[in-house]
């Protein structure tokens, strides 16, 4: 049996970058949307590359031409260029819906977030669900793949475990699972022959704040000691930054500091650690 042929968009981003090795391990026909094709590192030469600025609908003419399955990571984590989360999170996914359907793909797999439906109110989150409707009502056949956090977005832990203190707000007993990308990846891939429309995930271990703090003090043979901030802290440095800086540059800290009081819970999945992730991070700073 043929395999599916799969375009993949956001190529060289963190997901992105695991989601293109499985993809080759598992022996699929690939292309890849890359903004820049020389941030892209690969040994396989059975990938096709197309570089393409997917905010500019022109730029995408015939890039899902014989293409089967889309795959969209894109999305802005750290703010660059002087694009909004509408800019990227919406409009480009969007521009790449509207092309896809002129080619007749069969699925389109969009990686949004957990809760975003929850979240609509927080920019981030307004951008993703605007485009979970729009992929909705776009006859395309969709699944949507929503993590409730990366190993990577738990580097806050880490920064402040280095200076020997993790602050958190409350009591530190709210539990999150976030996913290593390589687990998130296989998840992202199985979806290609499954018939799921949405799909809630988290990693394999569910833990308590507290206890990623000391995970995180311990990678750094620190001390245990976690302090613990009144919640109005948290709100009035919410209030601060949407008052004070751009959307652009409070995004991701809104987010942050929104689901920090958040019960982010998610079907457990995966195999890798965060203790072992926070090892390796501290090992190598």
């Amino acid at each position: 049996m043929t395999k599916e042929k799969i375009l993949l968009a956001g190529a060289t981003g963190y997901l992105g970058r695991f989601i293109t090795q499985e993809l080759i391990d598992r022996g699929y026909e690939t292309r890849i949307i890359v903004r820049n094709k020389e941030k892209v590192k690969l040994s396989s030469l059975d990938i096709e590359i197309v570089e393409a600025q997917i905010t500019k609908p022109d730029n995408l003419k015939d890039v899902c031409k014989n293409i089967d399955i889309v795959i969209s990571t894109v999305g802005i984590t750290r703010q660059k260029d002087g694009l909004t989360y509408m800019d990227v999170d919406y409009q480009a996914n969007a521009n790449l819906i509207n092309e896809a359907k002129k080619s007749g793909v069969k699925k389109f797999i969009y990686i949004s977030v957990l809760n975003g439906e929850k979240l609509r109110n927080l920019k981030i989150c307004e951008a993703k669900e605007k485009l979970g409707d729009y992929l909705k009502s776009s006859g395309l056949n969709y699944c949507i793949i929503r993590p409730n956090g990366f190993f990577s977005d738990m580097a806050d832990f880490l920064k402040m475990a280095r200076g020997g203190k993790v602050y958190l707000f409350g009591d530190g007993k709210l539990k999150l699972n976030p996913i290593h990308g390589k687990d998130l990846a296989k998840e992202v891939v199985n979806a290609i022959n499954q018939d799921k429309k949405e799909i809630n995930i988290g990693g394999p271990d569910l833990l308590s704040q507290n206890e990623i703090a000391v995970l995180a003090l311990k990678a750094y043979g620190k001390k245990i000691k976690i302090i613990h901030l009144p919640d109005w802290i948290r709100q009035f440095a919410l209030w601060s930054v949407r008052t004070f800086t751009s959307s652009k540059t409070y995004g991701s800290i809104e987010f942050f500091m929104t689901t920090m009081v958040m019960d982010m819970t998610a079907p457990l999945f995966g195999e890798e650690k965060l203790e072992n992730f926070f090892n390796n991070e501290a090992k190598n700073k």
